[in-house]
């Protein structure tokens, strides 16, 4: 059965807002143990897996809901750092900016998602309110 354009755009929102709230954590675990000897700090790979997801979308032609389900965001370590030979620390001015990205990326996500639902509702309900 083919699914719908609404089915993997709310997966795919979905899968983007997992991934804001789990880089929040990173950055906020980066921010608590700054001062920590020996720590490393944290970031999220979802970028890639989305890029893997969508060079097998290129290969089958197409992309369903099911197709996003092994898209799962995770925490790793840092290691952007070492391809510059610099010490793993954390910074914190770099930490706070991103995290006031990341909390514009989240709200941009809830808008959106918030639009999508509502498109569906209209859909749903004839246009009528």
């Amino acid at each position: 059965m083919t699914e719908g354009i609404e089915a993997i755009t709310t997966a795919a929102l979905g899968l983007a807002l997992d991934a804001a709230s789990l880089r929040q954590q990173a950055i906020a675990s980066n921010i608590a143990n700054a001062d920590t000897v020996g720590y490393e700090p944290l970031s999220v790979n979802f970028e890639t897996q989305l890029e893997e997801a969508r060079f097998a979308m290129q290969s089958q032609g197409r992309l369903d809901a099911t197709s996003l389900a092994g898209v799962v965001p995770r925490l790793e370590i840092d290691r952007s750092y070492r391809s510059f030979g610099l010490s793993p620390k954390v910074l914190l001015d770099v930490e706070v900016a991103h995290m006031a990205q990341n909390a514009v990326h989240y709200q941009a996500l809830i808008r959106g998602l918030s639009r999508h639902f509502a498109i569906m509702s209209s859909a749903v309900s004839d246009g009528k309110k």
